[in-house]
């Protein structure tokens, strides 16, 4: 590729190639468009190097550390087990590694231009990208914008060595004594807990009522069960004040019922949400409309206020979910493909790699009522399941929600082991339309987690046979 002062042109430019923008660039190809994808930093986005996986990845060794100390009951007991951090941290880049690299595989398979760089709107058909050494012009016919997001600093607990932000959280190369986390929703939860496992003592600041905002109680009482067992504490209606570092730590000042606290920690984890890659890439030079978060405003089509700009993942309402973007980035392609494609959020799935797991897909029982929807909400425990016993994880449950008047699935909740997996299933039978009959009447291979969902289909029934009415 020559770089110059004349600009290069091509049919779909992606901007972010993250689980948004990679997957847009893919489907775009498959379609049979000339695509060029923009990337700033690394292959992968976020979500590959520095969040969805590399936090699983930590979120698996401290589960495995816990089960090697913890099960005597099984008849099994090791002496004196270590954990050598930096190994861990070693073989968790080499996940990453091995899915970075498969994703460019990915994008030069399918002969998709990859250009290094920040780049930022001239007009609605011209981008110019700019590295450290140079800048080029881009001339394209649709653009996808998929920048992602970054943390939220807070304004009175700036980022430093031991302010982190979930990246900093992830390249520790030891486990700290004491840990102080501020923000209790799933990035929270999930790092808090890694480290809880690890055997760092955790304390978790929530300022809202409830950690996990979103799921129900029943569910996240499991949680918040589980977190106290590996000792952490959670402090609710907690208001983070201020950061003191010292040479050594931290001091964390927060409020709590009108009164001021302290605790001293190793470092702070921040964790309070995140916020749009939206502001550095020249969006007031086309007229792309942005509300005053800097969301973008899009259409069912992921069409932003210019008809031949998309936009998708973090950077469009709701939650900042790799699957949603991956989604919206095949929607986008083929819209600018000429089909008829558009959006529909019911099948979505939201997780939480939590202990246990957390998953939800469609409405709650709750939401359903609030929208006159009359249903029935079948619970199954894990605790009736071969496998789950069998497995030692027999904590949790399952709930399904289906319309009263013909069975129709419309949402699951699920809290225990693999719920992460099995929520699958209940979005495909929600995009699908089935009933509870239609999930009662599939045949479940045995002894598995699976068959849970037969089983809470049966109680929607009216008839279970591994519980009683």
């Amino acid at each position: 590729m020559v770089v110059g002062d004349f600009p290069i042109e091509t049919e779909t430019l992606v901007i972010g190639a993250g689980p948004g923008g990679y997957v847009a660039a893919i489907r775009a190809a498959q379609l049979g468009q000339k695509v060029m994808i923009v990337e700033k930093g690394t292959v992968g986005g976020v979500c590959l190097n520095v969040g969805c996986i590399p936090s699983k990845a930590l979120i698996s060794a401290g589960h495995r550390y816990e089960i090697a100390k913890n099960s005597e009951s099984m008849g099994i007991i090791a002496d004196n087990v270590k954990v050598d951090f930096s190994k861990v941290q070693e073989w968790k880049a080499s996940v990453v590694k091995k899915l970075t690299g498969g994703v460019e595989g990915l994008l030069k398979g399918n002969k998709i231009d990859i250009v290094q760089g920040e780049a930022y709107f001239v007009d609605a058909n011209t981008v110019r990208v700019m590295d450290e050494n140079s800048a080029q012009t881009y001339k394209f016919k649709n653009a996808i914008i998929a920048t992602g997001s970054r943390p939220i600093e807070l304004p009175s607990i700036k980022f430093s060595k031991r302010v982190l932000d979930s990246t900093g959280a992830l390249s520790l190369q030891e486990v700290p004594n004491k840990i102080v986390v501020i923000g209790g929703g799933y990035i929270g939860i999930e790092l808090g807990g890694a480290y809880a496992s690890f055997g760092s003592q955790v304390t978790i600041l929530e300022a809202a009522d409830e950690i996990l905002n979103g799921f129900e109680k029943q569910m996240t009482a499991l949680v918040k069960r589980n977190l106290k067992k590996k000792g952490a504490e959670i402090i609710t209606k907690a208001l983070a004040k201020g950061v003191e570092e010292k040479e050594n730590g931290v001091v964390v000042t927060y409020e709590v019922k009108g009164e001021e606290k302290s605790i001293e920690a190793d470092y702070v984890f921040v964790m309070v949400g995140r916020r749009p890659n939206t502001d550095e890439l020249g969006l007031e030079q086309v007229g792309i409309e942005v509300n005053e978060k800097g969301i973008i405003k899009t259409d069912k089509q992921c069409r932003t206020s210019v008809s031949n700009i998309f936009a998708i993942g973090d950077v469009v309402e709701g939650f900042d979910l790799a699957h949603k973007a991956s989604y919206e980035g095949k929607i986008a392609a083929e819209v600018i493909a000429g089909q008829n494609s558009e959006i529909d959020y019911l099948g979505i799935p939201s997780v939480v790699f939590s202990d246990p797991e957390l998953a939800s897909v469609g409405y709650t029982e709750s939401q359903a009522k609030e929208e006159g929807i009359e249903v029935i909400a079948a619970r199954f425990p894990f605790g009736a399941n071969g496998r789950a016993l069998s497995l030692n994880s027999s904590e949790g449950f399952m709930k399904l929600v289906t319309r009263k008047e013909d069975g129709l699935v419309i949402g699951a909740q699920i809290a225990g082991p693999s719920a992460s997996d099995m929520i699958a299933e209940l979005g495909l039978a929600i995009e699908a339309g089935m009933t509870a009959e239609d999930l009662a009447m599939t045949i479940h291979a045995h002894p598995t987690l699976g068959e849970i969902t037969m089983e809470a289909a049966e109680v929607a029934l009216g008839t279970p046979i591994h519980i009683l009415k």
